[in-house]
C-alpha cells in the first residue's frame, strides 16, 4: 500500500505532476459532503464557493502526487518524526489531532507568498504549542492514555494564504471519487488516509482568523486563538466556533478609552493598519468614546496594506492638522509603528504626539528600536500576561539535533546566530558557518515572546474541553473509545466554553458565551530614565476598571507634568461652554453676564429676584438689605432742621402757654394758635419715623403723621383765614357778626376738616394693614455687585400722594382764602403774614414735586425722596412759625411794653373802622396824594391812634 501526502501547494504544482498519470476533470464533490457541508449550517455564499473551488484545485494536485508515490512503497515518518515531504507545515502523530496557525514568515512582496522569518511571533508561538502538547501527552491527569497529535502550517502574515493552507484541516471530512483517475499504467489511484483535525489554535491575526473561521464552521472544527482580537469575531452568529484566550478588542477599547479620559485627554486621532484588527479596533474605540460622549476623535487615519513611498510622512503631517489633537490612538501592526515613529523622527515631531499603543505594541522592542525619543511617553496596552519560566528552560534547551520536528528551526537557527547551515542555507551572504553548538540566549538575546502564554493557554483549554469530554463519552475506557472515534465539533465547542482552569501563568482561562475571554491588561509607559535607558515600565493595569498609578507617569525626560490633548481649554468658573457644532469637545467659553449664574457645563441660569450671583458665580446669595442709617448724611441735615423745629415750636408754645392771656397771644386766637403750633411740632417729629428702620410700629407712625401735621396747621389757617373773609365781607353789608367766628365753633370746624384725614388713614389701615418688604428693584443696578435691596413700608409713591393730597387741598385753599384778604388793613389782622406763609409754603411744595418724582429711577431714589419729603414737610412748618409766631414772641420776650391790654370796642365800632379803612384804601388808590388826608381826618381821626400800632383781636368783643 502506497500513501499520498495530502499536502496542498498552489496550482503552479501541477507542472510537477508525473507524465504517466492520466488526470481527467475532477468530478463534482459526492453528495454526502454537500450533505455534510449543508447539515446544520446556513448558505456557504461567496466564501463555500471558493472553499469548493479551492477543494477542486486541491483534489488535482492529490491525484498528480499519486504516481509520485507509488514508485516510494510504505508510509513515511514515525509518529513524531516530520515528514520530509512537509516543507512547509509540521506533523505530529497521535490519537486526536489538532491543528496550528503561526505566522511563520512575514508577509512576501511583489507577489511572494511569504517573506522573512519572524523569530518570536512564528517560531517562539509554534514552539509554545509544541511545548504545551509535550506538557499534556506527558500529564497523568489530563487525558490520560490519549496521546495529541499537531498538524501546524505557516499562515505567512497573509490572510488569503492561510486559507488556502486551513484547507488541509478539512480533507478528512470530504469524501474523494477516484474512480474516474487511472494512473499510466491503469491502476487506481491510492489516497493517504489524511488526519483528522478536530480543533485548530489559531491564527495570530484577526484578518486571518476572520477567514480561516468562515471555512472551519462550515465543516464545524472547533479554534481558539491566541492573538486575534477584532470586535467582529465576538459575533456568535457569524463566528460561532471561534474563541480565544485573549479579550477582544472591544475591552482594549474601553480600557484605552478609560486611559485617555483619566489623562484629561477629550481630542484625540486614531490610526488603523488597513484590516480587521485595526479597523474594528478603532471602530470600537470610536463607538465606545462616542456613547461615553467624553472623547472627540479629531482624525481616524488608516495605513494601507501596500504603502506608497512618502505615505507615512504624509500622514504624520496629517495628525498635525489637528495640531491640538496630540494624543494618537494606535490600532496598528508592528512594522506600521516602526515606520510611523520613523516619519515622527524625520519631521522634526519628537515629543509633540502622544502614542497610545493597543496591545500590537504592548511591550515590544522591535518598534522602538533607534526611536527610543520619539516613542518616549507611549502608553501601550497589553492583556495581562506572566512570563512561562518552564518554556524558557524548554527553548533555550533547543538545538539542530533535538528539535527536527520543526521545519523551520534551522531557518530560525541562521537568523539567530546570523549563520549559515551549509551551501543550502537561507543566509547565502553571511560570512559564517553555523557550528550546530550554538545556544540560545547565550550566543543570542532571548526575551520570551508575550503571546507564548496564551498559546499555551488555547492549547491547554482544548485538552480540558477533550478530557471533559472523554470522561463523559468514555467514562473508564482506557484511550479513545469508540464514541470519540469521530468527534462531533459542536459537541467539543460546547466543552471548550464551559472550561474552566489556572493557565500556564497561574490566570484563570475561562470563556463567556461569544468565546471571548475575560478582560485583563496591563498598562506600560514607554520611558528613558536618568541614565538614558528606556524601557517600558508598569503603571498600571484594567480588569472591567482603570488602575492607573498617576505619579509613575513621565512624559518627556525627569518631566512627571501631565501633557494636554484637548480641541479646547476648560472654561473658567462662571462661563459656561457654547459647544462647536457636531464637534462636542471644542467650545467657546461665554462668561455668565448680570443676574446669571453658570447652573451647569453648557447653560447659564437666572438667580431669584431676591438673590444675585456670588463672586465665582456659581451660586446665588442673598442680596444685601439697607435702610436709611441715622449715620447717613441724607439723615442727618433732615435731623438737624427737625431738631431746630422742634425746639423753636416748644419755644413758642411754652411762651404762649406763659403769656396766655397777654394781648398778642389773645389777639392771635389762643385756641387756633395751639392746633397750629400742634400741627407744626407734628411736621417736625413726623421725620424721625420716616428715618427711622422700617417694622410695623414705624410704617403705621408713617401712615398717621405723614399728612396730619400738615394737616392740623393748613385746616387751622383756613379757618382763620375763611373766619376773616367772612367777617370783612360782611362788614360791607352790614354790621351784625357772621355766624360760627366764636372759638368753639373755629375748633369744631378745624377738627371736623381734620377728622377727614384721620377717617382716610383709619380706611386706609383697613384695606391694607401696614408692613414692611424688601424693594429689589429700586437697587437693582447693571452690576450685581452694587446691587441692594430696600427696606420699606408699604407707602407707594400714589398711597403718598393721597395721604398728602388732601393736606395740599387745605393748602391751596387756604392760599385762596390769604388771597382774598389781602387787602385786610394789616393793623387790623395777620391776613398778609398768613398770605406770605402759604405763597411760601406753596413754592416748597411745587420744587418739592419735580425733584421727588423726578428721582424714582435714581439708585439714590430713597436717600433723596425720604430726604426731600421731610425737609419739604420741616420748611413748610418753619415757614408758618416763622412768619406767623416768632414776630409775636419777638415783642412778648423783647417788647412787653407794647403787650399791654386796651379799652375794649365794640364788634360796630372795630367793623367801622376797618370798613372806613378798607374804604380809605381804595380812595387812595384812585385819587391824587393828598387828598386822602382830608377824608381820613374827618371819618376817622377819633378812632385810630395816630402814631403806633396797635393789635386787634376779634376774639373778644361781644358778638
Amino acid at each position: 500500500m502506497v500513501w499520498l501526502v495530502p499536502f496542498f501547494h498552489t496550482t503552479s504544482n501541477r507542472r510537477h505532476l508525473p507524465a504517466d498519470c492520466a488526470i481527467t476533470p475532477p468530478l463534482p464533490l459526492p453528495g454526502s459532503t454537500h450533505r455534510k457541508m449543508a447539515r446544520g449550517l446556513k448558505a456557504p455564499g461567496v466564501t463555500g464557493h471558493c472553499v469548493l473551488s479551492l477543494l477542486l484545485l486541491k483534489s488535482c494536485w492529490l491525484l498528480g502526487s499519486a504516481a509520485a508515490a507509488a514508485q516510494k512503497p510504505g508510509v513515511l515518518a514515525d509518529s513524531q518524526q516530520t515528514l520530509p515531504d512537509f516543507g512547509h507545515s509540521i506533523r505530529l502523530d497521535g490519537d486526536v489531532i489538532l491543528g496550528g496557525l503561526f505566522p511563520v514568515h512575514a508577509r512576501g512582496e511583489r507577489g511572494v507568498p511569504c517573506g522573512e522569518l519572524k523569530k518570536e511571533k512564528g517560531i517562539h508561538r509554534l514552539e509554545a504549542m509544541l511545548f504545551a502538547i509535550d506538557l499534556i501527552n506527558k500529564d497523568p491527569e489530563l487525558l490520560p492514555n490519549v496521546t495529541l497529535g499537531a498538524r501546524i502550517l505557516d499562515t505567512c502574515s497573509r490572510d488569503t494564504y492561510a486559507l488556502e493552507q486551513s484547507l488541509t484541516f478539512v480533507q478528512a471530512l470530504i469524501e474523494r471519487d477516484g474512480s474516474d483517475v487511472r494512473c499510466a499504467n491503469g491502476d487506481p489511484p491510492i489516497f493517504a488516509k489524511p488526519d483528522k483535525v478536530v480543533g485548530v489554535i489559531g491564527a495570530s491575526a484577526s484578518s486571518v482568523s476572520i477567514m480561516v473561521a468562515n471555512i472551519l464552521r462550515l465543516f464545524k472544527i472547533p479554534q481558539i486563538s491566541y492573538a486575534s482580537t477584532a470586535p467582529e469575531l465576538s459575533d456568535n452568529t457569524r463566528y460561532d466556533f471561534f474563541s480565544r484566550v485573549v479579550p477582544p478588542d472591544s475591552y482594549q477599547a474601553q480600557a484605552m478609552l478609560d486611559i485617555v479620559t483619566a489623562m484629561g485627554w477629550n481630542y484625540v486621532s486614531t490610526l488603523a493598519s488597513e484590516g480587521n484588527y485595526g479597523e474594528s479596533g478603532v471602530e470600537a474605540f470610536v463607538q465606545i468614546s462616542r456613547d461615553s460622549g467624553g472623547v472627540c476623535i479629531a482624525q481616524s487615519l488608516k495605513v494601507l496594506r501596500e504603502p506608497r513611498p512618502g505615505e507615512f510622512d504624509k500622514i504624520v503631517l496629517r495628525l498635525l492638522e489637528t495640531p491640538n489633537a496630540r494624543a494618537v490612538i494606535m490600532f496598528t501592526n508592528e512594522d506600521d509603528i516602526r515606520r510611523i515613529l520613523d516619519a515622527a523622527k524625520r519631521n522634526n515631531l519628537t515629543g509633540h504626539f502622544l502614542w497610545v499603543g493597543s496591545d500590537s505594541w504592548g511591550s515590544k522592542i522591535s518598534p522602538v528600536v533607534q526611536q527610543e525619543r520619539v516613542a518616549e511617553g507611549a502608553v501601550t496596552i497589553l492583556p495581562k500576561r506572566a512570563s512561562v519560566d518552564a518554556f524558557d528552560r524548554y527553548f533555550k534547551s533547543r538545538s539542530l539535533s533535538n528539535n527536527r520536528r520543526n521545519v523551520w528551526f534551522a531557518e530560525f537557527w541562521e537568523e539567530n546566530f546570523v549563520c549559515k547551515l551549509g551551501m543550502h542555507g537561507k543566509r547565502p551572504g553571511s560570512p559564517k558557518k553555523c557550528t550546530g553548538l550554538e545556544k540560545v540566549g547565550r550566543d543570542s538575546t532571548y526575551e520570551q515572546e508575550g503571546k507564548v502564554q496564551f498559546v499555551m493557554d488555547a492549547v491547554y483549554a482544548m485538552a480540558h474541553a477533550l478530557h471533559h469530554m472523554h470522561r463523559e463519552l468514555c467514562a473508564g475506557y482506557p484511550g479513545l473509545c469508540p464514541r470519540m472515534a469521530n468527534i462531533d465539533g459542536k459537541e467539543l465547542l460546547a466543552h471548550i466554553r464551559a472550561v474552566g482552569f489556572n493557565g500556564s501563568a497561574g490566570t484563570p482561562v475561562t470563556f463567556n458565551e461569544n468565546g471571548d475571554a475575560p478582560g485583563r491588561y496591563d498598562i506600560f509607559q514607554y520611558q528613558i530614565n536618568n541614565r538614558s535607558t528606556a524601557e517600558y515600565k508598569a503603571i498600571g493595569h484594567w480588569t472591567n476598571r482603570l488602575h492607573l498609578d498617576m505619579e509613575t507617569l513621565q512624559w518627556t525626560t525627569g518631566d512627571s507634568s501631565l501633557p494636554a490633548s484637548v480641541c479646547s481649554l476648560p472654561c473658567r468658573t462662571g462661563e459656561r461652554k457654547k459647544v462647536v457644532k457636531g464637534v462636542p469637545c471644542c467650545w467657546h467659553c461665554e462668561r455668565c453676564e448680570g443676574y446669571h449664574i453658570q447652573a451647569s457645563e453648557f447653560s447659564c441660569e437666572l438667580c431669584p429676584y431676591e438673590k444675585r450671583p456670588d463672586q465665582n458665580r456659581t451660586s446665588c446669595q442673598a442680596i444685601p438689605i439697607i435702610k436709611l442709617e441715622w449715620h447717613s448724611p441724607w439723615a442727618l441735615l433732615p435731623v438737624f432742621i427737625s431738631v431746630l423745629g422742634i425746639i423753636a415750636t416748644t419755644f413758642v408754645i411754652v411762651t404762649f402757654v406763659r403769656y396766655n392771656d397777654t394781648p398778642i397771644v389773645r389777639a392771635s386766637g389762643r385756641e387756633m394758635s395751639y392746633v397750629l403750633l400742634t400741627g407744626i411740632f407734628l411736621c417736625y417729629v413726623i421725620t424721625f419715623p420716616m428715618i427711622a428702620a422700617p417694622d410695623v410700629v414705624v410704617c403705621s407712625f408713617r401712615r398717621i403723621f405723614l399728612g396730619l401735621g400738615m394737616c392740623f396747621s393748613y385746616a387751622a389757617l383756613l379757618t382763620k383765614t375763611n373766619r376773616i373773609h367772612r367777617i370783612f365781607e360782611q362788614g360791607k353789608t352790614a354790621v351784625t357778626a357772621p355766624r360760627f367766628i366764636s372759638p368753639a365753633s373755629q375748633l369744631v370746624i378745624t377738627f371736623s376738616l381734620i377728622s377727614v384725614q384721620l377717617l382716610g388713614v383709619l380706611a386706609w389701615f383697613a384695606a391694607d394693614p401696614p408692613h414692611t418688604f424688601v424693594d429689589y428693584g429700586e437697587q437693582r443696578t447693571q452690576d450685581p455687585g452694587s446691587a441692594r435691596g430696600v427696606l420699606k413700608c408699604d407707602i407707594s409713591d400714589l398711597s403718598l400722594i393721597c395721604s398728602l393730597g388732601y393736606s395740599i387741598l387745605l393748602m391751596v385753599t387756604c392760599t385762596v382764602y390769604a388771597i382774598k384778604t389781602r387787602g385786610v388793613p394789616e393793623t387790623f389782622n395777620e391776613a398778609k403774614p398768613i398770605g406770605f406763609t402759604m405763597y411760601t409754603t406753596c413754592i416748597i411744595w411745587l420744587a418739592f414735586i419735580p425733584i421727588f418724582f423726578g428721582t424714582a429711577q435714581s439708585a439714590e431714589r430713597m436717600y433723596i425722596q425720604t430726604a426731600t419729603l421731610t425737609v419739604s414737610l420741616s420748611l413748610s412748618a418753619s415757614v408758618s412759625l416763622g412768619m406767623l409766631y416768632m414776630p409775636k414772641v419777638y415783642v412778648i420776650i423783647l417788647h412787653p411794653e407794647q403787650n399791654v391790654p386796651k379799652r375794649k370796642r365794640s364788634f360796630k365800632a372795630i367793623v367801622t373802622v376797618a370798613t372806613m379803612t378798607s374804604k380809605l384804601s381804595h380812595l387812595a388808590a384812585e385819587r391824587p396824594n393828598g387828598e386822602v388826608k382830608t377824608e381820613l381826618c374827618e371819618g376817622v381821626e377819633a378812632s385810630v391812634p395816630p402814631t403806633k400800632t396797635t393789635y386787634v383781636s376779634y376774639t373778644n368783643h361781644a358778638m
